[in-house]
């Protein structure tokens, strides 16, 4: 039971990776096509993401009322609608509503799946399952920068985009069979339902009964999330945390990465489309294989080791790319600098796939109460939402304003930043229960202390 329902999850991160990725090789398709000036271009990005943070916010409500489950069959559905709407667009508009529609999808999903990992594993491997959809995640982004590379020879842009539909499919049949949470249904007052789970996923009866016993006795106080924020400041302590968690991932700069990868290898000295694409694809690649550092990492060195060097590692990354790419600004271009710059843009991808991409994931669904666990999760999730839409809408324009030197060399600056935030702020949850490091924040400890 539990090899499934991390296999059905993972395909919901795999969907999350594709269309991620597959918008970087079609953009400039999608360019010429409509003949896009850079402003456009932005929101054709940025506009998933817009979809993407008001998936989140509907899901709050919509995973509290309907279940995990279900929530992650909305998101199933949107993904196919999206999908076809995209790669069918006549207008740039029609693409960018299409767009919006698959950002939902990406939202719901993106909130979903790991907090229906988070509720389905038990401590001792729950962040490698959420590093496993993470993985997911990567191989997505892959997918997508191989997909695009193939098709970029015809330039087929609608199938670039339209492609999404057939995985998003498999995931609709396989939600079908996946049980819902012991702790969504516990919640609704389900508790043999949720005992039956629990002994499905379980080594023993008696720890399913005995985990059960815990969630109930978590559930005592009935779950508003907004009132206990308004009420309650450990509760607030919690999702403002969740929240700081998501903008830093967004903002260490590395999705724009993403998004941009063959405009950056452009700004790098690499001429041709095909030669673009291929470094794209060696990123991707880098993106997937650092991942696995994070699977077999996060539970025994630690979340806060992983943070501490994979900002170290971004910082370093974009500093020496931003240097590469003033070279060739100021016209100083030699084939060893743009192979620099690939392998400078592989440390930076590196340096995120083994720490802030799936360990702010594992921290945002560790550190909430049960109580307030969906409202906190929604306004983590649409700030990484509303953080990412904010990079992705506005990277080609500080390329213009101040040159891509500075604007690398900014996420430079907050990569430091976040390094601090990380010592003073942030807690050590490996191996420790949700419930433990409820009781610890509820109790007023120290933020960097409720994982102790």
């Amino acid at each position: 039971m539990t090899l499934f329902v991390s296999v059905s999850a993972a395909v919901a991160g795999l969907l999350f990776g594709l269309d991620i990725g597959v918008i970087s090789g079609a953009l400039p398709f999608i360019t010429q096509h409509f003949t896009l000036n850079s402003q456009q271009q932005e929101w054709v990005v940025s506009t998933m993401m817009l979809g993407a943070a008001i998936g989140a916010l509907a899901n709050g409500w919509l995973s509290s009322a309907l279940g995990r489950k279900y929530s992650l069959m909305a998101g199933a559905i949107l993904f196919i609608i999206g999908s076809l709407g995209s790669a069918l667009a006549p207008t740039v508009e029609i693409l960018m509503i299409s767009r919006v529609v698959l950002g939902m999808a990406v939202g719901i999903a993106s909130y979903t799946a790991p907090l229906y990992l988070s509720e389905m594993a038990t401590e001792d491997i729950r962040g490698k399952m959420i590093s496993m959809y993470q993985l997911m995640v990567t191989l997505g982004i892959l997918l997508a920068f191989l997909s695009d590379t193939a098709l970029s020879y015809s330039g087929d842009w609608r199938m670039m985009l339209g492609i999404l539909a057939i995985p998003a499919s498999l995931l609709l049949i396989l939600v079908v069979f996946l049980p819902n949470s012991p702790r969504w249904l516990a919640a609704k007052g389900r508790h043999i339902e949720a005992e039956e789970v629990l002994s499905k996923l379980r080594d023993t009866s008696e720890k399913a009964r005995q985990e059960l016993q815990d969630i109930r006795e978590s559930l005592k106080l009935k779950q508003h999330g907004w009132e206990l924020f308004k009420m309650n400041s450990n509760v607030r302590r919690a999702v403002f945390l969740g929240m700081l968690l998501q903008a830093m991932q967004q903002f260490t700069g590395m999705n724009i990465i993403m998004y941009y990868a063959p405009k950056i290898f452009e700004m790098a000295g690499f001429t041709t489309t095909h030669e673009q694409m291929m470094a794209t694809i060696v990123v991707g690649l880098t993106f997937m294989l650092a991942t696995f550092i994070a699977i077999f990492m996060v539970d025994k060195a630690g979340r806060k080791p992983a943070l501490k060097i994979g900002f170290s590692v971004m910082a370093v990354g974009t500093l020496v790319l931003g240097y590469c790419l003033m070279q060739f600004d100021n016209g100083n271009a030699s084939e060893g600098l743009s192979y620099l710059s690939v392998g400078m843009t592989m440390m930076c991808i590196a340096g995120y796939a083994m720490s802030a991409a799936p360990v702010v994931w594992i921290l945002c669904s560790e550190i909430q109460p049960l109580k307030s666990r969906d409202f906190g999760i929604t306004c983590s999730t649409t700030t990484n939402w509303v953080s990412n839409m904010i990079i992705g809408a506005t990277f080609l324009s500080l390329l213009d304003a101040v040159g891509p030197a500075a604007t690398f060399w900014l996420y430079t600056a907050l990569n430091i930043a976040f390094i601090g935030v990380t010592f003073w702020l942030i807690p050590e949850t490996k191996n420790v229960t949700l419930e433990h490091i409820e009781k610890k924040l509820m109790a007023g400890e120290k933020l960097r202390h409720i994982g102790q």
